[in-house]
């Protein structure tokens, strides 16, 4: 167990400024960290170790009000260390995260400088971004055994020793391009800032897309799947339902569907803006959609769908919870079914697209009809097409059912 405090030491001086400074505490040691700042003593409260903010404006507030605000974003520094060091499943010591946080230059080391953009795309509300610069900055830290690096020390070189051990602890190359792409763009961020000079250190690894195994399940198979009884199993019946809905409408991935909201649906036609591109989508409503929704009670909720089941309240974390439990049973039930592939909430995306394939709905109408007009994988754009001729192909796909 780790805590990190902050502190306020007292000049001894009569009417200067006194120093704050982090407490870290670990396995019943403890070493401090000065944070750089002063404040005079009235500045500081002792009860809620806290930076007082002056009501009245002016530089002071100001000076006191982002030196909150950088030792919020120190104490998320200090909790991001310990927990990439805890997922490291090494034992780790006081020394360990005081000489990571104690980095020289710190908005000129990689971990320091993508831990600020991380927290700034959480600012900014790009939440599921930040997500993936932390899980690319995790893997990044394991690489390097929690050394941090200078941006200016990237080289190729670097790069194509971590490609190997990605490869080496069992990465596939698809996933080992998406580490290298986070990577990338945060290098590029780096140089854009005028931080380093721009050395095109990725130039030898694979950051392309290779063609993923097949993640689509049969029209047969999804009639069985549609066929089973889950009475006597309603966690089952849940995911089943959830991922029909999901074939019904296109392929709306879990994340759409979660934040469905009722004033979504009007007048016979759904409408969502994916959260992946920001693309505004519209779908014609169909009988099965309502029998789906029909099975579910959501009378106090401002949602379609069950996903989120206490608005308001950390509702990110719910819908990745639901998420986690849905994938989980839909397994279960691929297994049953016994499924050549991991039946997940996806399959349902690519099953679309794919049946919509094997009966000769030209790919410009799948591509637009699943919001792909601006992602690598669809690659074929053709002119906008009205809405009724997707909703048709839409149609005759629920109606083979």
């Amino acid at each position: 167990m780790t805590n990190i405090k902050l502190k306020f030491r007292v000049s001894k001086m009569k009417d200067k400024e006194g120093t704050l400074f982090f407490q870290v505490i670990h396995a019943r040691q403890s070493k401090y960290i000065s944070t750089g700042y002063k404040l005079f003593i009235n500045e500081w409260d002792t009860e809620s170790a806290s930076v007082v903010i002056p009501d009245r404006e002016g530089i002071r507030k100001q000076y006191l009000t982002g030196i909150k605000k950088e030792i919020e974003n120190g104490i998320i520094r200090f909790n991001l260390i310990i927990k990439m060091l805890e997922n490291n499943k090494s034992a780790y010591t006081l020394d360990d995260i005081v000489k990571a946080y104690s980095v020289q230059d710190k908005s000129r080391t990689l971990f320091f400088f993508m831990t600020d953009v991380i927290l700034n795309l959480k600012t900014i509300g790009k939440l599921r971004l930040s997500e993936t610069y932390y899980t690319t900055l995790n893997s990044f830290f394991r690489f390097r055994n929690g050394i941090d690096v200078r941006l200016c020390e990237i080289d190729s070189d670097m790069l194509v020793a971590y490609e190997a051990y990605l490869k080496n602890t069992g990465v596939c190359p698809n996933s080992s391009s998406f580490y290298m792409r986070n990577l990338r763009a945060v290098y590029n961020r780096a140089v854009e800032k005028g931080i380093i000079l721009q050395q095109y250190p990725f130039k030898h690894v694979y950051t392309g897309i290779d063609k993923t195994i097949k993640r689509a399940i049969s029209l047969n198979e999804l009639r069985q799947l549609k066929e089973l009884d889950f009475s006597q199993n309603p966690v089952c019946e849940y995911a089943r339902n959830l991922f029909l809905f999901s074939f019904y409408t296109r392929g709306m991935s879990f994340v759409d569907l979660a934040f469905l909201k009722k004033t979504d649906l009007n007048c016979g036609i759904l409408f969502y803006r994916r959260r992946k591109t920001g693309q505004l989508l519209q779908i014609r409503w169909e009988d099965c959609m309502q029998k789906i929704v029909d099975r579910f009670d959501t009378t106090d909720s401002p949602y379609l769908l069950p996903i989120i089941k206490t608005p308001g309240v950390n509702e990110r974390n719910q819908y990745i919870s639901a998420a986690h439990l849905v994938n989980r049973k839909l397994k279960e039930i691929g297994y049953q079914l016994r499924l050549p592939i991991p039946l997940t909430m996806y399959c349902a995306r690519h099953a679309w697209a794919s049946i919509a394939k094997s009966k000769n709905i030209p790919i410009s109408v799948i591509s637009e009809g699943m919001g792909h007009e601006s992602e690598i994988t669809t690659r074929i754009y053709l002119s906008s097409l009205d809405n009724s001729t997707i909703d048709m192909a839409n149609k005759y796909i629920l109606d083979l059912l």
